[in-house]
């Protein structure tokens, strides 16, 4: 029999709390939903597809025995709907005491979204880094409130994220699942440093961000690359982890008791662990939250959190 990552790993009882988790239709979002619904959280699941998304709130409720558990969509490669689903968000669920940024994408191929912007930059790191500030306000209702960046040891595939190429123009090449997997480690390095430049201005107000690594995980993450891309995954697949186990260290971030304080720190393993040194790289942080104010059109005064 197949445990849950709550059961794997049993933390925080969360009646009262309501939380949101992107790219929750399968994978680790699943799982991870799945251990908060089974800790009574109320959860939000934010999906792209519609019929996948009932399947999953289905497939949650009737596991967990939780019933409060919703459905939200968006298609995290268009910077409006996004905002639309912000919006719903605020309008549904005014105080908020999780966000899981869990969705995520791995291309072989450069693509641009609707917006002009590279596809695995714009929806790893753009889409999340939008949707949290969208959310300040409920976030900070709930504080103390915590948001749980889901990032990846291919942080370190890259020793600093490329600001002469960053939407990644010259990058995608042969082989293309070696150069697309380098423009995914960009990526998670946004992620990483999103998380320490947000745990820096968010200090004070009672909300925390941590980000963590999953491990490598069986999940679609990479089928959709073609025939080649597939195979590829499939092959690694008998070596990978569980989407239960994968799902272990987001809950443990996001319901420990004992990291109610932590905040801008790395975790792999349900442990902490220390970053690439690129990841670490404060002036590079602050660069990157300056250029995804731009990019996303955010006003600079809407990235100031304050209680």
């Amino acid at each position: 029999m197949v445990r849950s990552a709550a059961q794997l790993s049993p933390e925080l009882p969360l009646a009262g709390w309501t939380a949101v988790v992107t790219g929750a239709t399968s994978g680790i979002g699943q799982e991870t939903a799945l251990g908060l619904a089974e800790r009574g959280a109320r959860v939000v699941l934010v999906g792209r597809d519609p019929a996948r998304a009932e399947a999953a709130r289905k497939d949650i409720a009737e596991r967990s025995g939780n019933p409060d558990v919703d459905v939200l969509l968006a298609d995290f490669a268009s910077l409006d709907a996004v905002r639309a689903l912000g919006a719903e968000i605020r309008e549904r669920y005014p105080v908020l005491h999780l966000l899981v940024n869990n969705a995520g994408v791995v291309v072989t191929e450069r693509s641009l979204t609707v917006d002009g912007h590279e596809t695995t930059l714009a929806v790893n790191h753009l889409a999340p880094f939008l949707l949290t500030h969208l959310l300040r306000e409920p976030l900070l209702a709930g504080a103390p409130a915590r948001v749980v960046n889901v990032a990846s040891d291919a942080h370190r595939f890259v020793s600093g994220f490329d600001f002469e190429d960053p939407m990644s123009e010259r990058k995608f090449g042969f082989p293309a699942f070696l150069t697309g997997m380098r423009v995914y480690g960009m990526s998670k390095l946004a992620n990483v440093l999103f998380t320490s430049e947000l745990a820096r201005r968010t200090e004070g107000t009672g909300l925390t961000t941590n980000a963590v690594h999953p491990g490598g995980v069986a999940t679609r993450l990479g089928t959709n690359n073609g025939l080649l891309g597939k195979a590829a995954v499939l092959a690694m697949r008998p070596f990978f982890l569980t989407p239960a186990q994968g799902a272990r260290t987001s809950l443990h971030v996001a319901t420990a008791p004992e990291l109610a304080r932590t905040s801008g720190r790395y975790f792999a393993d349900s442990r902490e662990r220390k970053p690439s040194e690129g990841a670490r790289d404060r002036l590079a942080a602050e660069r990157l939250w300056s250029l995804s104010c731009t990019w996303t059109d955010l006003d600079p005064e809407a990235t100031k959190w304050s209680t």
